[in-house]
């Protein structure tokens, strides 16, 4: 372990139904690196397995929020959005699956979103994902991927769509998929440790 990100504060958010492996797997390789990181669990949307009113926020595949498998301490830990100052982030990171088509229209996520990106903090967000920024209105003649799926939505918001696992332009980091998951978090790492 290199620890390069000791000292980076990485702020990862989520609604219900986000993609398991697209928050579990950053936690691990950006907390092995030595960031701290923090989830930030948005209580919005519902969720089939059964949707109850007091379940935590939780991933497609079941993982909730703190995740059981991981306690909260070692690798990450949780903290609620309203807490959250944009000059305390060192990255905002949004995982994809049906968590981003919530948080887009959460007005508090879009206006931190705004605010790291004018303090130039790093956006990430992978799979859809990129819809949290989209809606923020940050991406007009950005280089982006993301799943296809929202490739005419990107388009659409002014940014170039790319094909590739994981582009970087500027503060803004997007993946494409979950297989490729190793390519963005070393983008991410990369644009941190300031390479």
């Amino acid at each position: 372990m290199t620890e390069i990100l000791r000292g980076k504060k990485v702020f990862m958010v989520v609604a219900q139904e986000y993609e398991d492996i697209e928050l579990l797997y950053p936690i691990l390789r950006l907390s092995e690196e030595g960031a701290e990181i923090l989830v930030v669990p948005v209580r919005m949307g519902h969720h089939p397995r059964p949707y109850l009113e007091t379940k935590p926020v939780t991933g497609r595949f079941g993982h909730p929020v703190p995740i059981p498998v991981m306690p909260e301490g070692r690798r990450y830990r949780t903290q609620p959005l309203e807490e959250i100052q944009a000059g305390e982030i060192d990255a905002l990171f949004f995982p994809g699956g049906f968590s981003p088509d919530y948080l887009r229209r959460h007005e508090d996520v879009l206006h931190l979103v705004r605010k790291c990106h004018e303090k130039g903090k790093i956006l990430a967000a992978i799979c859809h994902g990129p819809w949290v920024l989209i809606s923020a209105g940050v991406l007009r003649g950005r280089r982006v991927t993301g799943v296809v799926a929202v490739r005419d939505d990107l388009i659409n918001a002014g940014a170039e769509y790319m094909d590739a696992p994981a582009v970087r332009d500027g503060n803004i980091i997007t993946g494409r998929v979950p297989n490729d998951l190793p390519e963005f978090c070393r983008e991410i790492i990369e644009a941190l440790a300031g390479t």
